[in-house]
């Protein structure tokens, strides 16, 4: 791989990393505001929601850091 295809892969895997935080501090926002919820209303269906949500939160952080690690494997 050539230098220029590797600064770009490098650029794309921070932009990456970037979004990647974002999403982690989302996922702490919904799990800290479904934390915070009275027991009756975690149990809820809005409950379930919130739970659901960082679930997806979380898989999606995991999805970029997979990413990340390929795009870092390939310009080794």
């Amino acid at each position: 791989m050539n230098k220029a295809r590797r600064a770009t892969l490098k650029r794309l895997s921070n932009h990456l990393y970037s979004v990647q935080i974002e999403i982690e501090e989302a996922r702490d926002e919904e799990q800290e505001a479904f934390d915070n919820l009275p027991e009756s209303f975690q149990e809820s269906e809005r409950g379930a929601g919130m739970e659901l949500a960082v679930d997806d939160l979380e898989e999606a952080i995991d999805c970029l850091q997979s990413a990340r690690d390929c795009i870092d494997r390939a310009v080794e």
